[in-house]
């Protein structure tokens, strides 16, 4: 707005080339002031906090499961984890931070880099630990804690939201979680470093944490660690991923594979993301690649189908979402490969038919060049209602910040069940697990700012200077270990990682037919968080247990 301004007031270009001159220093001196306030901020910071070290609280607690008791013992705690080569990950940084030259103790921002990682595990009472199956659950973001899986989904407590409306505030009711996976599994719910109670140390912290391959071998770190503290390495083992956790347990699935020698039993998908060139969030910044608006177009059709927006509405879902998914791959995706060549009365039949499967307008549709992006959709479909759907959970809407903007400004559904969880589990893991009274809890960060996209597959001689995508570890993993099993579980209304651009992925992963078959579907009439439905959180339950026990190789299976 300044330079539009500018260049309203002072045509002449040498005046305003000053101009620019003017507001690119003053925002570089600017830029650099708060650079500068940063890091001495971030210094002020390391230098309070204290020194990084393993910590454990043990607590003992039940739970019913589907009419069935279990009894527990919970750990809350923490683990020192360090970046991929580090001499000594086992390293007590007291020790370290005593160990100088000159005799002083240096700063902890001065030491190599480390971070300490939250968990909750726990473990069914009088059970063998070597048959009993574990699973590492943990959600994405990047950035994210595990509160919501932790608090919604398997944990033994779960918080009550509304269904696909906004939660009041609190207090909110913690009630037994009829749906915890401890019948199947012991559970680790393991934060990402920086966020829950852990925090990074050292010097370059972020570079060394906050990245595709960093983060990966954070998380195989902790694992390793984990499995030879509680003698587990006999254990049938399972990572379930959501979101970008997804992403990440792609990725840690064949660093395990091959850098710590374990055979995974099984690796389940929630909400999944491998490649990110898959996103509907902005495809309009990558032209060329129109893949993600044909692959968000049956969760555009689900979408208005709850709200009943779709001309000529069927009563049954799925048979309609099978034929926008043949539209989707054929006829739109050919009209969107035919880029300007595409002919005028086409064009209008595609949009058309787009109108019929998203109860967009026509002529919007066609305005949008047939390419209508995630938050556009998110905007428009209750537009004449000022009111704006979920991104995470389309079935949710809440009123529009700027009835004017182009796309949503925010997230009704995130908005609407973010308190309640948190809010939670603050309560619970400090009345219950007794730990964490004298720490503060993040259950997200700002890492994606600063998030090292950039990966490096498997046979790849350097990370990549492209779009992530995961999907070639994933593979990898299952190739070297063809006894891996795969569950993808989606959400036909979550808009941020559409549900058939998972499928999409997985049909394209780079594995022999035979393979393919180690792969199971299962889809639930919900969103992003499929376990913020009761009924889909039974399935997701039932679906995620039968898997488990189909893949533990336990005598009977």
């Amino acid at each position: 707005m300044q330079l539009e301004n500018a260049r309203t007031r002072t045509p002449r270009k040498s005046l305003l080339a000053t101009s620019l001159v003017v507001l690119v220093l003053l925002a570089a001196s600017t830029a650099l002031a708060k650079d500068h306030k940063d890091e001495k901020s971030e210094a002020e910071t390391a230098a309070k906090l204290p020194p990084p070290r393993a910590e454990q609280q043990d607590s003992q607690g039940s739970v019913t499961v589907e009419g069935h008791h279990i009894d527990y013992r919970a750990i809350a705690g923490m683990l020192v984890v360090h970046p991929k080569d580090a001499d000594d990950t086992g390293a007590d940084v007291d020790a370290l931070a005593k160990d100088s030259k000159d005799g002083k103790e240096p700063k902890l921002a001065d030491l190599p880099p480390a971070a300490t990682m939250s968990y909750v595990a726990y473990f069914k009472r009088d059970a063998a630990a070597a048959g009993r199956p574990i699973t590492f659950i943990f959600n994405g973001g990047p950035g994210s804690s595990t509160v919501w899986l932790h608090m919604g989904a398997f944990g033994p407590r779960r918080v009550v939201t509304k269904d696909d409306t906004h939660t009041p505030a609190a207090p909110y009711a913690l009630i037994n979680n009829d749906y915890s996976l401890l019948d199947a599994s012991d559970l680790v719910f393991v934060d990402a470093p920086g966020t829950g109670f852990g925090r990074l140390y050292g010097k370059d912290k972020e570079k060394a944490f906050w990245g595709v391959d960093q983060d990966a071998q954070a998380f195989a770190d902790f694992i390793g660690q984990f499995l030879s503290k509680f003698d587990r390495w006999n254990s049938p083992k399972y990572l379930f991923g959501e979101s970008y956790g997804t992403t990440r347990a792609a990725a840690l699935s064949n660093i395990l594979q091959n850098d710590k020698s374990i055979d995974l039993n099984g690796v389940i998908l929630l909400s999944q993301i491998l490649s990110f060139d898959d996103s509907v969030d902005v495809p309009q910044a990558n032209p060329g690649v129109d893949q993600p608006y044909a692959l968000a177009l049956p969760t555009y059709t689900a979408t208005a189908w709850y709200h009943h927006k779709l001309p000529d509405a069927p009563a049954a879902l799925p048979p309609l979402l099978a034929e926008v998914e043949q539209f989707a791959l054929n006829d739109y995706a050919l009209a969107l490969a035919a880029g300007s060549t595409l002919d005028p009365q086409r064009k209008h039949a595609i949009a058309e038919k787009l109108h019929q499967y998203t109860g967009l307008a026509t002529d919007y549709i066609e305005k949008s060049d047939l390419r209508v992006n995630g938050g556009q959709f998110s905007k428009m479909l209750l537009d004449d209602t000022d009111m704006t759907t979920g991104r995470l959970d389309t079935r949710f809407s809440g009123p529009s910040i700027d009835p004017l903007s182009r796309e949503a400004d925010y997230d009704p559904q995130s908005s609407s069940i973010s308190s309640a969880y948190v809010s939670a589990f603050n309560a619970y893991v400090r009345d219950e697990l007794k730990f964490g009274q004298d720490k503060n809890y993040k259950p997200e960060i700002d890492a994606e700012s600063k998030w090292i996209f950039m990966h490096q597959p498997p046979g790849a001689p350097m990370p990549l200077p492209q779009s992530t995508n995961v999907m070639p570890d994933l593979a990898n993993a299952m190739k070297q270990n063809p006894n891996l099993h795969v569950l993808l579980n989606s959400g036909y209304y979550d808009l941020a990682t559409p549900f058939f651009a998972a499928v999409y992925e997985m049909h394209h992963l780079p594995l022999p037919p035979k393979l393919q078959g180690n792969i199971e579907y299962r889809f639930y009439e919900s969103g992003h968080m499929v376990y913020a439905h009761q009924e889909s959180l039974k399935a997701l339950h039932d679906n995620v247990a039968d898997f488990i026990g189909k893949t533990d190789n336990q005598a009977g299976n």
